[in-house]
């Protein structure tokens, strides 16, 4: 123990990290032994869990700040229809798939923020009625029918796209958080607003910067998860909530391993630990209901003992 608390913050984080990828392994290993944690199998869990990183990288910059954001699935389902039919009915392939999906996510980026500063009400209740506008956009966009992407699209949901995409997506998430003014005050204001504003930052347009950002990154995973899918169905009623659990997931490890200085490195591995578990849970063959209810046990666990509170201080 005296070892540990001897090492650098980073290397207690990684330390901290492996231990439950493998943990959460090898749990499920000595469970089903043939049918799960081969190294395919785990190379397959990695390329899934890219979709749902890239979109809580950029989602870890409202995170931060204390605000959050209900249309996330939403914004995937309208950025991907979008990005497929720039990329199939107007013949502009993979740049209008990829320029399509993340513009079209920033512009919900903007719209998230803007009527979040504008209206003064917590950024839950403004993005979950906004949720609602962009589902009927996207199903008048679709006209109700399910949009596909064609086979020679599909390149971005498979190696080595989806792999250069997603790492395209980091390195410029941790350019812009380590090495740039809006790295910066993305940590004062999460740290504390009111202080934030008095040393003179305009705290209302960085947080709507931050939706833009965090939208064009859920963009970005829109490109991924239609590529990896195949195809996109427009939804209504809030249905598209289902989709914001996992990219929300890795934030979380993001936040609670950011005492240790890896928030974004903690979201790649988080991510990869949430699909251990979901494709372990597959292999017992145990049922949906089930499969929730502990994945959400052990992200409780997980954030309890990473995460430590001091005394008086306000969980966001």
């Amino acid at each position: 123990m005296t070892a540990f608390k001897n090492l650098s913050g980073a290397t207690k984080g990684y330390i901290v990290l492996i231990s439950l990828v493998v943990l959460s392994w090898l749990i499920f290993k000595i469970l089903t032994p043939h049918n799960f944690g081969t190294p395919e199998h785990l190379l397959s869990y990695f390329q899934a869990s890219l979709i749902a990183t890239v979109g809580a990288i950029g989602f870890y910059f409202v995170m931060d700040m204390g605000l959050f954001d209900f249309s996330i699935g939403a914004n995937i389902i309208l950025s991907a229809i979008v990005g497929c039919q720039l990329a199939t009915d107007f013949n502009l392939g993979y740049t209008g798939l990829v320029l399509g999906a993340i513009a079209t996510g920033a512009l919900v980026g903007l719209c998230n923020g803007f009527f979040y500063v504008r209206l003064r009400i917590p950024s839950m209740i403004v993005t979950a009625g906004l949720a609602l506008i962009y589902e009927s956009l996207a199903n008048y966009i679709a006209g109700g029918a399910e949009q596909t992407l064609p086979s020679d699209l599909r390149g971005l949901g498979q190696m080595p796209g989806n792999l250069i995409l997603a790492f395209v997506t980091f390195i410029l998430a941790w350019l812009i958080l380590n090495y740039t003014k809006f790295g910066t005050y993305t940590y004062a204001i999460g740290s504390d607003e009111f202080v934030a504003k008095n040393m003179g930052i305009n705290v209302d347009k960085f947080k709507v910067l931050a939706f833009i950002l965090s939208g064009a990154f859920f963009g970005a995973m829109a490109v991924l998860t239609i590529s990896y899918g195949s195809s996109m169905v427009a939804v209504t009623g809030m249905s598209s909530m289902s989709r914001n659990f996992i990219p929300t997931m890795g934030c979380f490890f993001g936040l609670a391993f950011m005492k240790y200085g890896i928030p974004l490195q903690a979201i790649i591995l988080g991510e990869f630990i949430v699909n251990i578990i979901f494709f372990g849970f597959i292999s017992l063959g145990a049922p949906t209901a089930i499969q929730d209810v502990i994945t959400g046990l052990a992200l409780l666990i997980i954030i309890t003992f990473t995460t430590k509170v001091n005394k008086g201080e306000i969980v966001k």
